[in-house]
């Protein structure tokens, strides 16, 4: 079963490659609902870490996951481990300032006909 959580990115770890070849990396999203905020990190494996590369922290995101658990010497261990990221587009684009705009832009003329 796949869940979903949309937050903003709080920290981005780097790659973990272990001796077996496995490979990992975290993200921690902070997601607003409720009354206070939480800081949730999830694990991206294998080929799944390279969506993590075009991120940056404070960028809003959604994360599709699954959850895992499992048993190790009679405790139990979950993760939550991502497939999918989808940044928002808003976040994704630069904001305007005034050297955006061009210096001679009370030049041009209207040609709207009303």
């Amino acid at each position: 079963m796949a869940y979903e959580l949309t937050g903003k990115v709080k920290l981005l770890q780097e790659t973990q490659t272990f001796g077996s070849g496995f490979q990992k990396r975290e993200i921690v999203v902070t997601v607003e609902e409720g009354k206070y905020p939480q800081d949730i990190c999830l694990e991206f494996v294998q080929d799944k870490i390279n969506l993590l590369d075009s991120l940056s922290v404070g960028q809003e995101v959604t994360v599709t996951f699954d959850i895992r658990g499992r048993e190790y010497n009679g405790r139990y261990y979950n993760n939550l481990q991502g497939w999918k990221v989808s940044a928002d587009a808003a976040s994704e684009q630069p904001p305007v300032s005034d050297a955006d705009v061009p210096a001679n832009f009370d030049d041009f003329e209207d040609d709207i006909p009303f």
